[in-house]
């Protein structure tokens, strides 16, 4: 019951910035938080952030925590990834997902409502 539209991705060059948004719509009171996966081509789709709704709290993975930042507008059902410095190896098919299973996860297998997904390139 909850629809998800990412926004933001497009073709960059290597330490430049991008922000992604993620627009929610539907009963999003029922989701307890908001995550972003990446799946880059012949990879396992990968954690990136995730952001808790109901209390302040935030995850991101080992390898990103720096350089990405999770953020979120309750008032517009919007949830951001400010990606700074980016690198080749970011270029990925970037998504954003809801759930309501715990207060924050960053297992795939915890999301239940997923966008389409927007794309990212990060050109050298």
């Amino acid at each position: 019951q909850v629809q998800l539209v990412e926004s933001g991705g497009g073709l960059v060059q290597a330490g430049e910035s991008l922000r992604l948004s993620c627009a929610a719509s539907g009963r999003t009171f029922r989701a307890y938080g908001t995550g972003w996966f990446r799946q880059a081509p012949g990879k396992d789709r990968e954690f990136v952030a995730a952001i808790a709704r109901s209390i302040t709290g935030t995850l991101y993975a080992d390898s990103l925590k720096g350089r990405f930042t999770i953020s979120r507008d309750n008032a517009k059902n919007t949830v951001y990834l400010q990606m700074n410095s980016l690198k080749p190896e970011d270029t990925a098919l970037y998504y954003c997902a809801s759930q309501n299973t715990v207060v924050i996860s960053r297992a795939e297998s915890d999301y239940e409502y997923w966008g389409q997904g927007t794309q990212v390139t990060v050109s050298s």
